[in-house]
């Protein structure tokens, strides 16, 4: 399915930068519809990156403080 939707936003990125004239309302729908296959793809490689990385965490110290200097004179 990710293929899929990858092949339709290309095919759809193809169409609005092609140099044609398309009517204002074709145009903004085919915006629309770029754009709502964007979120897809975005939503689907979360979920693709939330499971590869569900491995457990490191031991890193939570509230650790860092000295800071004053910078006064």
């Amino acid at each position: 399915m990710k293929k899929i939707i990858q092949k339709i936003s290309r095919a759809l990125q193809v169409v609005l930068l092609a140099p044609i004239k398309l009517p204002g309302k074709a145009l903004n729908i085919i915006k629309y519809i770029a754009l709502g296959l964007g979120v897809v793809e975005t939503v689907l490689e979360d979920k693709d990156r939330k499971g590869a990385e569900e491995s457990p965490p490191d031991h890193t110290p939570i509230n650790e403080e860092k000295e800071v200097r004053d910078e006064t004179q």
